[in-house]
């Protein structure tokens, strides 16, 4: 764990009492980081066969929550922490905030709960992002702040696409589940896409004294061709045009990560992580591209780039750095924290590139796989947990 410099630990007294709902990313990032490992516990059993997952789908089950609970919840940490900090006014913390978490864990339960009635399960997951999709509308109405506004409209996206997995589950729809989970992958790409390219190069620049080349056309084309290539694969994943269109995404986020490339962000692990993370939704667009070609049949490989690799990576990332900004500490993670990026990346690589090579060991690479990311993000939760609750150590709110 960082260490705080020695005129810190002069000034500021020792840590006393308990603040687990002082901000968003309290609660919400110690969640995801638990809910991360207890969500592949339960997967590698349910491969085993040695655990059901009731009526669900293991396979909708397990893309549901590791989207939806997972995913959502960083989103959710982040977004109400960023809000605070772009608009100036407060975003909710206290009992608001713990209500708040309490709707998301709600979510999370009934679908573990043995016989809860299906409507009661969707009506109580469904109104989590709706909720804080107005919690973060607030303050950036009353800012005027209109280039934030996308991210309120990208959690209704996020609430679309789950409404849609609801709806086959209550048998108003069919064939609507792998959808929905599909287009909440696309949500959440999109949001990183545009999210990174705000903070990655600021963060490199900051830290090392940089200059990152942003291009004006780079910069509008990233977030135009995502969309377009994600909402080509979405409605004709087969199609040349979807090719096309992924094959550009591909190229501009590899020229985009090119103009922020500096050989001394290697020595820093806070910021090859994030730049790692964004490397692998650029791998994810190219192996989209191949899949609709009919190169490769690598969609599942490109939906995995697009989730272990890039959610993943990146999310753990963030939850490091803001945690520890957000926190008073000095940015710079313990040994142990470094070796968890090393392990999700490991994590990505292994369930991206092994089942391509090594078909006939699919369920072993699973394991792996699996159990690469159980230590990842198992790191984080041990070391960053003493932080998540406990006061900042500068004595500042929040």
């Amino acid at each position: 764990m960082a260490l705080l410099p020695l005129d810190d630990l002069k000034t500021h007294p020792p840590l006393t009492g308990w603040a687990p709902f002082a901000l968003g990313f309290r609660p919400f990032f110690l969640a995801a980081g638990l809910f991360a490992v207890l969500l592949m516990v339960l997967w590698l059993l349910v491969l085993r066969g040695s655990l059901g997952i009731g009526s669900l789908s293991p396979f909708v089950w397990h893309g549901h929550e590791m989207l939806f609970g997972f995913a959502v919840a960083v989103i959710a940490g982040f977004l109400l922490t960023a809000a605070q900090n772009w608009t100036g006014i407060r975003t909710p913390s206290g009992t608001p905030l713990a209500a708040l978490f309490l709707l998301w864990l709600a979510g999370r339960l009934s679908f573990l709960i043995p016989g809860l009635p299906v409507g009661l399960v969707a009506l109580v997951d469904l109104a989590f992002l709706p909720t804080v999709a107005l919690v973060l509308a607030v303050p950036i109405i009353k800012a005027r702040q209109l280039h934030n506004a996308p991210f309120p409209f990208i959690l209704l996206a996020l609430a679309a696409a789950n409404a849609l997995v609801h709806a086959e589950r209550l048998g108003w729809t069919t064939d609507t589940a792998r959808t929905g989970l599909h287009l909440a992958v696309y949500a959440v790409v999109t949001m990183m896409v545009v999210m990174g390219g705000r903070v990655i190069p600021s963060f490199t620049d900051n830290k090392l004294h940089t200059r990152a080349r942003r291009w004006k056309t780079i910069e509008i084309l990233a977030p135009v061709a995502t969309v377009a290539a994600l909402l080509a694969a979405l409605i004709a994943p087969g199609s040349p045009v979807t090719a096309l269109l992924a094959a550009t995404a591909a190229a501009v986020h590899v020229i985009r990560l090119a103009g922020w490339y500096t050989h001394q962000y290697w020595s820093v692990p806070l910021l090859w992580i994030l730049h790692l993370g964004y490397a692998w939704i650029a791998l994810g667009f190219v192996l989209l591209a191949m899949s609709a070609a009919g190169i490769s049949a690598a969609s599942i490989n490109a939906l995995h780039a697009f989730t272990v690799g890039g959610i993943g990576v990146l999310t753990l990332g963030m939850m490091a750095r803001v945690s520890l900004g957000h926190t008073g500490r000095m940015l710079e993670p313990s040994p142990l924290m470094t070796r968890a990026f090393v392990a999700i990346n490991l994590a990505a690589l292994i369930r991206v590139a092994l089942p391509l090579l090594f078909p006939g060991v699919y369920a072993q690479i699973m394991t792996v796989a699996g159990l690469a990311w159980v230590a990842a993000f198992g790191l984080f939760v041990m070391l960053y947990a003493p932080m998540l609750l406990r006061p900042r150590v500068d004595g500042k709110p929040g």
